[in-house]
């Protein structure tokens, strides 16, 4: 890997970590902190227009943080591919796969909790559960990297070739 790669990936795997450290902290803090005080110590009239505030801001940073979280995923399974270091490591790439599959799902939740569609209004009225199962299903994804990093590239194995008898006068 040359240099200019190498800022390259070190600059998306930073990226990436670091725009699912803002999205999971801020649904965290939204679901645990924010809503309970808010739900305890405002009024519905203020409360509904805290929500709308909030949302205008946060709604930008979740559309930017998946577009964000796309790219640099991308480019991160690019070069697993392109290094060919998980050929025929079935575990790592199911685990990845399950991987994108739950971040699909949590932009989809995370997508119709901040959007005006009438169509996902019943989510919207329902926030505190889906943010916490954004949570639960973020915790996952958190779990399955930590276990492939701590992982790593398990050895090459050479693949076994049949013997073939020869007679003891070839001796």
């Amino acid at each position: 890997m040359d240099s200019s790669q190498l800022i390259l990936y070190t600059i998306t795997r930073i990226l990436h970590v670091a725009t699912a450290i803002v999205l999971v902290g801020g649904t965290f803090f939204v679901r645990f902190i924010l809503m309970p005080a808010a739900t305890q110590s405002l009024s519905d009239a203020d409360h509904t227009r805290l929500r709308g505030g909030i949302m205008a801001a946060w709604k930008r940073i979740v559309h930017t943080g998946i577009a964000l979280l796309l790219a640099s995923g991308a480019i991160n399974y690019y070069r697993v591919i392109a290094e060919r270091s998980h050929k025929g490591d079935g575990l790592y790439h199911g685990l990845l796969g399950t991987k994108i599959l739950l971040a699909l799902a949590i932009f989809f939740i995370a997508s119709a909790l901040v959007g005006r569609s009438a169509k996902f209004q019943p989510m919207r009225q329902n926030a505190r559960k889906w943010l916490a199962v954004n949570v639960l299903l973020a915790l996952l994804i958190v779990a399955i990297s930590g276990f492939l990093k701590v992982r790593g590239t398990p050895p090459i194995t050479l693949e076994a070739k049949p013997m073939v008898m020869q007679s003891p006068a070839a001796y």
